[in-house]
This record gives C-alpha cells, structure tokens and sequence, in this order.
C-alpha cells in the first residue's frame, strides 16, 4: 500500500479535482470564489481539471468525495473545514477515509506560535495553560499523518510567512484552508512543488484562442459541429458562447497543440465571420438585442 501511495504522490500530473467543503456555501451565505481560482490555475498549468464538487461539513460526504477523487485523478484538492470549531470535520474525515490517526504537528505548533498574532478578545490566553482557547488552536494542527511514510512529505509548509500547512494525504489529496486568502497564497506556494511534474516542465501547455462574432449561434452551430468533429479526436475542444444582451458572441479553441490552433484561425474567422480578440470584452458592444434572435 505504502509503495502505491508513494507511486501517486510522485507521478505525473494530468487530471485534477476540486472539492470545496462547507455549509456556508450549500447555504448560500459564502459565495465560492476558490473552485474559479483553481480552475484558472490548473489551466495555466495545463493541467485538465475534471470534476469541481461542492459538498457538506459531513464526514460521510467528505469520505466519500476524496476516496473516489483521490482514486480517479492524479491532483486533488480540498478547501474548507479546518478550522477551530466542532463543524470543522475536514481533517478528521479524512484520516477516517484512508485509516489513519489524527496527530499533533509539532513544527505547525512551533510556526503557528511564531506567526499567528494574538487575538485582542483574548487578552489572556498563553501556550502553556490548558484552556478552551488553547484546545481549538491545536484543533487546527491535528493533521491526518501515515506514519510508515516520511512526515515532511505529508505536511508542506509552502509560505515562509504562513503557520498554515498544506496537508497531503494518500499520495494526492492536498488540504487546503477555506480562506481565499489563504487558499490562494498556498497554490502560489505549491507551485514550484508542482512544476516539474506536468507534462510541460514550463508550467504552460494549454491555449485558448477567442473570437468575436456577430452571428447568433443558430447560425454558426452547423460550422461549429463539424469542426469539433475534425478537431477534438486531436485535443482541441471548440466552444460557443451567447452573451446576452450583447450584439457579439463568443467562440474558443482550447488545447495543447498550439501550432494546430493557429493553423484553423483563417477558417473560424471566416466562417463565423468575426475576429480574433485576446478577450471578448475586446470587441463588445452594449446591445439590448437577443443574441440568438
């Protein structure tokens, strides 16, 4: 088992998942902006993200979710649920679903003791007196740990100015906070990590190239369908967009072959009778109009 783990945690990546856990969002009172930063990141990455979940602070949830996850793409991530109160079962949740014990990180300690600023409504609150306070801050650092495998590979501290750890278990599941902030800043960090396990050692890979249209998506459709028959068994995805109220539409190209993308140009052009634009804001226009109409 251990020699599977290791293989997962070290082989290429070219698929990735995406699972944002919290109430909150189910519930509407926090709006998901970490999946949208993900989704742009593996991007640029040329990794292809495949699947992005959103489900509950329930251990039965999150144990499901990263034991299928984990199983079926090379990177996941979670966000959310490890906080200091009794709802944050992230951690938990996870050691439950790959067999392992919940243990107390003592360079997390050390690091969250240096970095994280005391909290003006605890104006009492010391490291070395057992207290409430002091129990729902070693909450945070309980981490899911194999212990037949090297530790320093399971706990990446990823930003010198953050106590926050990355924890990585089963090889691929990578935990990451809720915060935005924070989830942000500890991709950035993980990159470096990442990079020479794409298949392009640059970090680049996939391209998008868009085009402005004034045709209704009626149409193009037929234009569009055949093209993605010639050019998907290659890589290339074709999309089409309506912009609603809008007198221009959208259509992409998406893929690795950035030569054969480049090639087609001419023809879309033409045959959508449009322009080629870095973004499609590039060439809108404000319009009152049924895009399809």
């Amino acid at each position: 088992m251990t020699s599977l783990i290791e293989k997962r945690s070290k082989r290429m990546i070219h698929s990735a998942g995406c699972i944002i856990i919290g109430d909150e969002v189910l519930g509407g009172k926090t709006v998901d902006t970490n999946s949208s930063y993900f989704a742009k990141y593996c991007f640029l990455l040329g990794v292809d993200l495949k699947r992005i979940e959103v489900i509950a602070d329930d251990e039965d949830e999150i144990i499901e979710a990263t034991k299928r996850m984990s199983e079926k793409y090379d990177f996941v991530i979670t966000s959310g649920g490890i906080g200091p109160t009794h709802d944050d079962v992230t951690y938990q949740s996870i050691a439950k679903a790959f067999g392992l014990q919940l243990k107390l990180h003592e360079p997390a300690l050390q690091r969250m003791k240096a970095l994280s600023k005391p909290h003006p409504g605890q104006p009492n609150f010391s490291w070395d007196v057992p207290s409430s306070a002091l129990e729902a801050k070693l909450r945070m650092i309980r981490l899911p740990i194999d212990e037949s495998r090297d530790v320093d590979s399971q706990v990446l501290f990823v930003d010198d100015s953050l106590w926050v750890p990355i924890n990585v278990v089963n090889g691929n599941i990578h935990i990451l906070p809720g915060v935005p902030r924070l989830f942000t800043q500890l991709l950035e960090g993980l990159k470096p990590l990442l990079v020479p396990r794409l298949s392009n050692p640059e970090g680049k890979g996939i391209y998008r190239l868009t085009f402005s249209t004034p045709l209704p998506e009626s149409e193009i459709a037929e234009f569009l369908t055949e093209l993605a028959s010639r050019v998907e068994p290659r890589g290339i995805k074709v999309g089409s967009y309506p912009r609603w109220g809008r007198k221009r539409n959208a259509v992409t190209l998406v893929g690795k072959d950035q030569e054969l993308m480049e090639s087609l140009v001419p023809e879309v052009v033409k045959k959508v009778q449009g322009v080629r634009v870095e973004k499609i804001e590039d060439a809108d226009e404000s319009s009152g109009e049924d895009p399809d109409s």
